[in-house]
């Protein structure tokens, strides 16, 4: 089954289930309780019932150390965590938040430049989920959550009631403290 887009192309599965996302979801390297972390914050997205909780350590030097996610949800909210916690491994916080801003203007539709797409890597594969604005809310749900907690944020992350995620920045709410989550 195809999508057919604005000007008559059309967006098939194949071109949101590529390889990379598929050998996240298959084989993901980061799906495990980090043991020691930092930080943990949960985020939720009732319209498609994903519910993960991203762990982060930081290190001595403030940078990122490790990460990793636990949870459900469809394959592209658990690829997109998967690749990200791989993205953000040896990142500061501000880095890593400046790459939660460029993968959200991504998913968004937003044109990006050549260094702003090397810079996240194999999460551009996820760049034609634009043109299906209910995935948006999926592939961007690790970003987001990750995102809330490097700014502190205490309540989980929840894409509920945000249909206008296609349309709008996301939210820069929060970090939180390791809570026993």
């Amino acid at each position: 089954m195809a999508l057919t887009l604005f000007g008559g192309s059309s967006m098939g599965a194949a071109d949101l289930y590529t390889p990379a996302l598929l050998e996240h979801v298959s084989h993901p390297d980061y799906n495990y309780e980090l043991e020691g972390a930092t930080c943990s914050h949960e985020g939720i997205n009732p319209s498609c019932g994903d519910d993960l909780t991203l762990h982060v350590k930081l290190g001595d030097d403030g940078a990122i150390e490790d990460a990793s996610w636990t949870g459900v949800g469809c394959a592209v909210s658990q690829g997109s965590a998967d690749m990200m916690s791989d993205l953000v491994i040896g990142r500061t916080p501000a880095e890593a938040k400046q790459l939660c801003n460029l993968f959200g203007r991504m998913v968004r539709g937003e044109t990006l430049s050549d260094t702003e797409r090397e810079e996240l890597d194999e999460a551009i594969c996820l760049e034609s989920i634009s043109h299906m604005p209910a995935r948006v809310k999926c592939a961007e749900l690790a970003w987001r959550t990750l995102d809330e907690m490097l700014s502190g944020a205490t309540e989980p992350s929840s894409t509920e009631g945000d249909d206008a995620a296609a349309n709008s920045p996301a939210p820069a709410t929060a970090a939180s403290p390791q809570d026993g989550r």
